[in-house]
């Protein structure tokens, strides 16, 4: 009965170093690797959400940037567009400024023509008083032959 009393105790000495180590050793060494395990699939999650999320971002970027060339372009048309509006706009003033100018200056320009004639129908009805005073040899009345002298004066 040794062999068997002695089975039996290292029997009982495998039992009780199994579960010391399977409770002391395994246990929780099996439990450190699942966390690390978690955390490198946690890892491994997180850096392909990270990755499809900067894919997002970068799409969106482009499509900011691309928006933001179509602002600039047609802000660019419509400043063109208005620049060439503000140049018309300026060359029709310019153009009735001128016409405006012209035709002030036509109409001083008669002005003084219809007075230079003015002054020289006074000018030549003078001359012909006097030339009629020497004529006639004495003083004619300018206040008595008013009459005489304005359709003169229109004749001339």
């Amino acid at each position: 009965m040794s062999i068997n009393a002695t089975l039996l105790i290292q029997i009982i000495a495998f039992v009780l170093l199994i579960w010391f180590v399977n409770k002391v050793l395994w246990g929780p060494l099996s439990k450190l690797m699942e966390e690390r395990q978690k955390k490198i699939a946690d890892g491994l999650s997180a850096a392909e959400k990270g990755k499809h999320e900067l894919e997002l971002a970068e799409q969106k970027a482009k499509d900011v940037l691309k928006d933001a060339k179509a602002q600039a372009q047609n802000v660019l048309s419509q400043a063109e567009k208005r620049g060439s509006e503000i140049v018309e706009d300026a060359k029709v003033k310019a153009t009735e400024e001128a016409e405006r100018i012209k035709a002030s200056a036509q109409a001083e320009i008669e002005q003084e023509v219809s007075r230079a004639r003015e002054q020289l129908r006074q000018e030549v009805a003078t001359i012909a008083v006097s030339g009629a005073e020497k004529i006639l040899g004495k003083e004619v009345n300018a206040a008595a032959h008013n009459d005489m002298l304005e359709a003169l004066v229109k004749q001339i």
